[in-house]
């Protein structure tokens, strides 16, 4: 196992584009701790699958250093690193049994025989496949078959990191539960740096114990899945991770107080930083709470339109002209005067899509 760094790491597909400026990973500068479990997040094309290659050794970054401990590995090839792999679609030998496969790679490193029948058995165990241990791989499920790509990184004990590239994509949601509260399970045993890749928040939330959130070839926010929620540090951390995501309102600051359309909402860091752009308000539909019109503090609002989703509803409707998302519970009456008011400890406000921190 090994603490991985990414030292100073810019990427860019041709040296034609990285003299343009035009970089598909800019510039990172993050260490992933030694056994810990981090997920990469963000949308298609944000850059996650292209660093995750970077450090299994897949792609050589343009520019920056790959460390595994205090060793630099930047021109190592992927099996100089000691790393396992597991991709969105199961890399396994069809020809191979369960237990074949679950041996291969102890095999290749010349481990001892008796050794990796212990390895493979106790590893079969762990996966559920004990029953199907001198199967052909080829008659398999989808989440059987990569139940063995996973498990045939976890028989190593040699492994610096797993890698994981969406790796419950094709499997349906019943086993993707399954699934990954099996890798936490083995990540609380075994203690392995593992980085994950998924769109999915869901997956990444459930999963790792730091979010790594990439939007736009940008780390944008790493921490907790508390941290993302409460205080996401840019407007598309807000936007992406929640369902609904935070509201996010174009706005004005004066006299210490954020503006929306003539209305004033009090916040705690209600300053514009010197020669900010563009000013946006951030609050999540869990703190928008729905009252009647004439409420202390409230907010009148229009509402256009109530979305249920069973265990509650999103009322969209427009403050001052900007949308604006709140969650209410199933079964509370919405009043015919609508207004809101805000917990204004769950305001936050940006300039240019970031974070303006409290003053000290």
């Amino acid at each position: 196992m090994a603490r991985i760094r990414l030292d100073h790491i810019r990427h860019a597909y041709t040296p034609e584009l990285a003299r343009a400026g035009n970089y598909a990973l800019r510039e990172i500068d993050h260490a992933f701790e030694d056994g810990g479990a981090y997920a990469l997040l963000g949308p298609s094309g944000c850059g996650k699958t292209t660093l995750l290659n970077i450090i299994s050794g897949l792609l050589t970054p343009s520019e920056g250093h790959i460390r595994f401990g205090e060793r630099d590995v930047t021109m190592l090839a992927p099996e100089q690193r000691n790393i396992a792999q597991v991709f969105q679609f199961p890399v396994i030998y069809d020809t191979m049994t369960v237990a074949q496969n679950l041996a291969f790679p102890l095999r290749n490193r010349r481990v001892p025989e008796p050794e990796i029948a212990a390895r493979v058995r106790e590893m079969l165990g762990r996966i559920g496949l004990e029953a199907k241990a001198d199967r052909k791989a080829r008659g398999l499920t989808a989440d059987e078959k990569q139940k063995i790509s996973l498990g045939r990184g976890l028989v190593r004990s040699d492994v610096n990191a797993i890698l994981f590239d969406e790796p419950l994509t094709v499997i349906d949601p019943h086993m993707k539960w399954v699934l990954r509260s099996l890798l936490k399970e083995l990540h609380r045993e075994f203690r392995m740096t593992m980085v994950y890749v998924t769109h999915d928040q869901t997956e990444a939330l459930t999963f790792a114990e730091k979010v790594v959130v990439m939007y736009d070839g940008e780390v944008v926010q790493i921490g907790t899945p508390e941290e993302l929620f409460e205080r996401p540090r840019h407007t598309f951390v807000g936007y992406f991770i929640g369902s609904p995501g935070m509201n996010v309102m174009d706005c004005r600051v004066e006299d210490g107080a954020a503006l929306i359309g003539g209305e004033r909402i009090p916040t705690r860091n209600a300053r514009a930083p010197s020669g900010a752009g563009k000013l946006e308000l951030g609050i999540r539909p869990e703190f928008v709470r729905l009252v009647t019109r004439g409420t202390p503090g409230s907010l009148p609002v229009t509402i256009d339109k109530v979305e249920d989703i069973g265990s509650e509803r999103i009322v969209r409707a427009r403050l001052g002209g900007e949308k604006l998302a709140a969650l209410v519970p199933e079964g509370q009456g919405l009043p015919a005067d609508a207004a809101v008011t805000f917990d204004a400890a769950a305001v936050n406000l940006y300039a240019d899509s970031w974070l303006i921190e409290e003053r000290a």
